[in-house]
């Protein structure tokens, strides 16, 4: 059986992992630091995708990579209150997108001393500042999050500023399934964990799906294998 990037400690199998690996190691300048960008849906895997790359590269060469997730750029839960959208929360809206596009220049331009990201946490749904560290010597970051290659400003400047863009894919049934096993770990109802999967971020997937034509590379985020074709 194909291995479950979405549940709880699954991770790519190794092979896969050094598959990408090589296709970021071919792709990339020496000496100069490498940007990728993995999108997806809500629950297709990019996150588990994502942070298994990098643990693997930096297996190889300790401190070369780093994974960066979109979702410190959440609006904060205050803001979302303020705002009267924190039932959207994941909405295209409920980021701070030009904040994003801000950190992606900073990685690019900024090599001689650290630059701080912020996390994720998602026990309280709220972004860390300044949780994750890009040192000096962080060859290759690997950012990730629902809307890099949304062609809507300013979204739409994300894609200039990857070196590389893939699309984590995974069928429609199976990223409901994980999502609703997601929520209902943190604290919904099995009700309201389905119905936030099917309304809120369906709804954000149709949007996300659209998106993956810009992609460079489709991923499966079953195997984590590259698609050829679909």
């Amino acid at each position: 059986m194909a291995p479950d990037l979405g549940r709880v400690g699954a991770s790519p199998p190794d092979e896969a992992l050094d598959a990408l690996a090589n296709v970021i190691e071919a792709a990339r300048t020496p000496g100069k630091r490498f940007v990728l960008g993995i999108a997806g849906s809500p629950g297709s895997g990019k996150t588990t995708l994502a942070r298994a790359l990098a643990e693997r590269i930096g297996s190889r060469d300790p401190g070369s990579a780093v994974h960066v997730p979109m979702d410190g750029f959440h609006l904060a839960n205050t803001t979302l209150d303020r705002l009267g959208i924190r039932d959207r929360k994941g909405a295209i809206d409920t980021f701070d997108g030009w904040g994003f596009v801000a950190l992606l220049e900073r990685i690019r331009a900024e090599s001689g001393h650290t630059v701080y990201a912020p996390g994720f946490d998602r026990s309280v749904e709220e972004g860390i500042a300044g949780e994750i560290a890009i040192e000096p010597g962080t060859s290759i970051v690997i950012v990730e999050g629902n809307y890099l290659l949304v062609d809507r400003d300013p979204w739409s400047r994300v894609r200039d500023r990857l070196d590389a863009s893939w699309f984590c894919a995974t069928p429609e049934t199976e990223r409901e399934e994980r999502l609703v096993d997601r929520h209902t770990r943190h604290g919904r109802t099995v009700e309201a964990a389905t119905a936030w999967a099917r309304n809120v971020d369906g709804a954000n997937a149709v949007l996300i799906e659209a998106s993956r034509v810009r992609a460079n590379l489709i991923v499966s985020g079953i195997t984590g294998e590259p698609v050829v074709s679909e």
